[in-house]
């Protein structure tokens, strides 16, 4: 069964189009060491929940949208050694983050169901 990486976090509207150029050469590098799948979503309907919600979760400012992305691979160990290459390429090196690191959130999905 594959594996996941998800990740959540608030752009500045003002940086899209920064965001969106980080990220397509983001995708190309995962893809280029073996990622199956590399999606970036730009929030679309994601309301402000009373207690929780996206927006809530890496703490979107007015003048921010949230971005919802994943990556799949073949497996966890195939996303470690994935990983591993993707943090070594030095085109990401020299990519600045047009958001706020410190406000991401990301982890490692095991699937159980795949259809």
């Amino acid at each position: 069964m594959s594996y996941v990486d998800g990740f959540v976090l608030a752009v500045p509207k003002a940086n899209l189009d920064a965001y969106k150029k980080m990220a397509q050469t983001a995708g190309i590098v995962w893809k280029e060491h073996g990622a199956l799948a590399y999606v970036e979503c730009i929030g679309d309907d994601v309301p402000y929940g009373e207690l929780t919600s996206f927006p809530r979760a890496v703490q979107a400012k007015d003048d921010e949208i949230v971005v919802f992305a994943w990556v799949v691979y073949e497996s966890r160990q195939s996303r470690d050694a994935v990983m591993a290459k993707v943090m070594a390429d030095p085109r990401l090196d020299s990519q600045t983050m047009p958001f706020d690191a410190k406000r991401m959130i990301f982890g490692g999905f095991q699937p159980f169901i795949e259809l």
